[in-house]
C-alpha cells in the first residue's frame, strides 16, 4: 500500500508545479524525473489501451 501511495505520490501532475518553484538545484535531475513520468504515463496510457481492445475486439 506504501508503494502505491508513493507511485501516485510521484505520478501526481502538480507535482510538475511545486518542484518548478522550490529552487533549481540540479537541472539536469528535474528533467530525468520529468522523462521519467512522463515514460510512466505513456506505459499507463498504453497498457489500458491494450486491455481495452482484448475485451472489445
Amino acid at each position: 500500500m506504501m508503494f502505491l501511495k508513493r507511485l501516485l505520490g510521484y505520478l501526481n501532475p502538480m507535482g510538475f508545479l511545486t518542484k518548478a518553484v522550490e529552487g533549481r538545484k540540479n537541472v539536469n535531475l528535474r528533467f530525468m524525473h520529468g522523462i521519467n513520468r512522463i515514460s510512466i504515463w505513456m506505459m499507463l496510457f498504453a497498457v489500458v489501451v491494450m486491455v481495452l481492445r482484448y475485451f472489445i475486439l
